[in-house]
């Protein structure tokens, strides 16, 4: 799926570190998707008005302050498997039934902040997930008030279902599909790795776009949810290959901004290509 450029924008200032974007720069990586020039630029003037990036110095852009929180809380997928504890087989609960309906932005922030941290509707209008994030309720309320949810919403921990709601809450997520996906991306991030350095550098950056933003908004919206839910060891292979290819991913992008002869031969070295595909089926 080709971005957009607001899209593609943001995703290379997200992964920029808090270092600035300069204008020539974001035209040469639209370049790649087919991205006119001119749609560049309105893309920039409009996320600047709407306070998603701000000029740092003439042509160049960081992430501006309608950005930033959400940045933050995406930059932290790279220490998702750190952010669980055991389990008790407690619920975060969120009930939105005295929230309003009307209003779209609110409603948008609001499925926003509830899928970041991997809540699923039990009942109408009551949200779950399992209590197994550090900080337990206080933090989980903290961070969904952060990410835009109305300050007005009951954020508590559950527990003592009966048999019926307490089967009905663990089928919110199907941990074995959640698994054969980590799986599958794993393998496809490996393979890729394997074979790029036969990729000439704009074939590179251009596909390590693609497939490490897809991994990693997999990785952002994971429910991130505890034994005997999903399989965690297959979730923290998949972790540790988004995080090499990741890596690999801002080798091939500062080779290609900086534009140099030397860096276009050769995008990622056979070195830093190899994985463990095998040792890891």
């Amino acid at each position: 799926m080709v971005p957009r450029p607001r899209q593609l924008i943001l995703r290379l200032l997200l992964g920029a570190g808090g270092a600035p974007l300069s204008a020539r720069d974001a035209v040469r990586a639209c370049a790649l998707f087919a991205i006119p020039a001119n749609g560049v630029r309105v893309a920039l003037v409009r996320l600047a008005a709407a306070g998603l990036v701000e000029p740092v110095e003439r042509g160049a852009y960081r992430l501006g302050p309608s950005a930033s929180t959400l940045a933050a809380d995406v930059a932290a997928w790279r220490d998702a498997q750190a952010r669980t504890t055991e389990w008790s087989g407690d619920w975060i609960a969120v009930h939105v039934g005295a929230l309003g309906r009307s209003n779209r932005v609110a409603l948008r922030a609001r499925g926003r902040a509830l899928g970041l941290l991997g809540l699923r509707e039990l009942d109408r209008d009551l949200h779950l997930r399992p209590d197994n994030l550090p900080g337990g309720v206080a933090a989980a309320r903290e961070r969904l008030t952060r990410l835009g949810l109305q300050r007005d919403a009951a954020v508590f921990r559950a527990g003592g279902f009966d048999a019926e709601h307490e089967r009905r809450a663990r089928a919110l997520w199907d941990g074995k599909a959640l698994a054969r996906r980590y799986r599958a991306t794993r393998v496809r991030l490996e393979r890729w790795l394997a074979q790029a350095h036969r990729l000439d550098l704009d074939a590179a950056a251009r596909e390590s776009f693609l497939l490490g933003d897809e991994a990693i908004r997999q990785l952002v919206f994971d429910p991130l949810l505890p034994r005997p839910l999903v399989d965690e060891q297959a979730r923290a292979a998949f972790i540790d290959a988004v995080i090499r290819f990741d890596a690999a991913g801002q080798a091939i992008w500062k080779g290609f901004l900086s534009d140099t002869p030397a860096t276009r031969r050769r995008p990622v070295p056979r070195a830093a290509s190899r994985t463990t595909v095998e040792n890891r089926r």
